[in-house]
């Protein structure tokens, strides 16, 4: 009977395997059929449709043909190289009239939101028009749609507008119930490094509230400054309206100046017929063309002898292969010998959006951007959410630092933590274990005993060594004393702003700026951008998908707003070595 069963069992999975083949041979067809079309033609008198609805990237795949975590769903990411190009393009297309911008419950990350609303200024600046809508209004979304010259939601939605706060989680308590202890190391005097406190303390320490208030502060402070200018509001009236909620009352809402109605969407649509010179009642359509189709109908740029090499590093710090939502050590490093071995690139733009991770990692990147500055090539970071720790690790040799007000960088410290589950495995679950050894300290690092006091001197001192080096390549990089760099060091994080002040970035402004300024210092007026690496291709993404080897898609559509849980267990137990990673897992909100 069970010869009989492991038959039908391989039957079935040859069966399946046989299928899965066919059903991606069939659309490859598909995909190669539809890229034999022209491409999108843009229609006079037409509006750029911007929904922004779905999670934003440095660097979204060109292909349209994406998918999610349950398979044949879509995953759209709207990238923002995308947006700067379709924007860019927007502004001189004399067929574009205006852009209609749907806000569906956006939220993204500070400086993300940052660079899209300035992308959104530029456009409004040349003259064009916005018009903004969202039945619900995040604040995140609504700091975002403040760009606009018009400002609508739906009568009967939502407007949250209540202050920003930053939320962490402690496991101590947690861990004492279970007979954990979390052994930490921490660089010499990284008070500020709290990525370890989760597992020490309940609630901040002093040093920890400090830092967490000055940079959430300049966030919600850039918010209110913006929201002011654009709206004709005073920052005392956005903040007494954040302390009493009471923009949650429509009637309030409706006499804040912060939107121009309360409208269904149809009375938008009649709204941009009538600025299209449309009869507002009448047959005739809006020529509306989504920015996916925008952007395919701009085609790719050509290339020339002068080449702005943009090297995108996005996600946590690891060692090996990694992919596009993953810094891997030996993806990366290659990317950046490429860039600086190919004779076209003239400037290194470096787009690093990391929390960091991996010290030893980080070094195999940073080693590759000091090559690249002593090759003579321009070497220009551009920070985007964060570049911190471990992020700031690999960007402090550039040339030049670029960052927006709202990234979060510095952070410049290590640290280590080895659990000790003895306990918990004697009282716990009744895990009893007797070890030979050859030397005294073969079986140091094991989680099943603590460490003695002779293996946690070394293990300080290696991490002190660490952090030594760390500040060392930072204080070579800044052209700053090694003293100079632990005082703003130690752990701490800042805001772009504030970073600006104390020399760890050079500049304000997003990656547009960054590669302008690559190519004013290569001497180069008239070129064009390559990107590096190369992005996955989709349909491995898609076997990946299918295969199961994609958990965290699947996990982000069950669980929703609670993924971040999720993320933070999947990154804890990734964790290897000695780390320079951001202190905490940040949600503000």
């Amino acid at each position: 009977m069970n010869f009989i069963k492991n038959v039908l069992a391989s039957m079935l999975g040859t069966f399946a395997a046989f299928f899965l083949v066919i059903v991606l041979f069939i659309i490859m067809i598909a995909v190669a059929a539809a890229g034999g079309d022209d491409k999108v033609s843009v229609k006079d008198n037409s509006v750029l449709h911007l929904k922004l609805n779905q999670a934003i990237v440095d660097r979204a795949s060109k292909n349209e043909f994406n998918f999610g975590g349950s398979g044949f769903s879509s995953e759209s990411k709207l990238g923002l190289n995308q947006l700067y190009d379709a924007l860019e393009a927007a502004k001189a297309d004399n067929k574009i009239k205006g852009i209609f911008l749907e806000v569906e419950m956006f939220s993204a990350a500070p400086s993300t939101m940052l660079d899209v609303r300035n992308a959104l200024l530029d456009f409004k600046n040349s003259g064009k028009w916005i018009i903004a809508y969202g039945e619900n209004y995040t604040q995140g979304g609504y700091y975002v749609a403040s760009a606009a010259n018009e400002v609508y939601m739906f009568p009967t939605g939502t407007f949250d507008w209540r202050g920003l706060s930053s939320e962490l989680m402690f496991f101590k308590k947690m861990f004492d119930k279970l007979e954990i202890e979390a052994q930490v190391i921490r660089g010499p005097n990284n008070k500020f490094k709290s990525a370890v406190e989760p597992f020490m303390y309940e609630q901040m320490t002093p040093e920890n509230r400090q830092q967490i208030s000055t940079y959430v502060g300049d966030i919600w402070k850039t918010m209110l400054d913006g929201i002011s200018k654009e709206r004709n509001v005073t920052v005392d009236f956005l903040n007494q309206a954040a302390d009493s909620i009471s923009l949650m009352d429509n009637d309030v809402l409706k006499n804040s100046g912060l939107v121009n109605g309360l409208v269904y969407r149809d009375e938008i649509i009649s709204n941009m017929k009538g600025k299209l010179g449309l009869a507002a009642d009448g047959k005739d359509k809006i020529n509306m063309i989504e920015l996916d189709n925008y952007v395919s109908s701009l085609g790719s740029t050509d290339s020339n002898d002068n080449q702005i090499a943009i090297v995108y590093a996005e996600g946590a710090i690891e060692s090996g292969e990694g992919d596009d939502e993953t810094i891997g050590s030996d993806r990366i490093a290659k990317a950046l010998k490429d860039a600086r071995e190919n004779e076209k690139v003239k400037a290194v733009v470096f787009r690093v959006n990391s929390p960091g991770g991996s010290a030893l990692a980080s070094d195999v990147i940073w080693r590759e951007t000091e090559l690249i500055k002593k090759s003579g090539k321009p070497l220009i970071v551009s920070m985007g959410d964060y570049a911190a720790s471990g992020g700031y690790y690999i960007a402090c040799s550039a040339d030049r630092i670029f960052a927006n007000p709202n990234t979060i960088t510095g952070s410049i410290g290590v640290f280590g933590v080895i659990p000790n589950m003895q306990k918990f495995l004697n009282n716990k679950i009744g895990l009893t274990f007797d070890t030979y050894e050859t030397n005294a300290h073969s079986d140091a690092l094991t989680v099943t005993k603590p460490l003695d006091e002779y293996e946690m001197k070394v293990m300080q001192n290696m991490v002190a060594q660490i952090y030594d080096d760390f500040t060392s390549k930072v204080a070579a990089g800044r052209k700053k004393t090694q003293a100079e760099v632990d005082s703003i060091g130690q752990g701490r994080v800042w805001s772009g702003e504030d970073a600006l002040g104390l020399g760890l970035v050079d500049e304000l402004g997003d990656m547009r700026a960054a590669i302008k300024y690559a190519a004013q210092m290569a001497g180069v007026s008239d070129y064009s951008t390559i990107d590096y690496p190369k992005m996955k291709d989709p349909f491995e993404e898609l076997v990946a998908d299918l295969t199961g080897q994609k958990e965290a898609s699947i996990m982000k559509e069950v669980l929703g707003a609670e993924f971040r849980f999720y993320e933070q267990f999947k990154s804890l137990q990734n964790v290897r070595g000695i780390q320079a990673r951001l202190p905490y897992f940040i949600v503000i909100r």
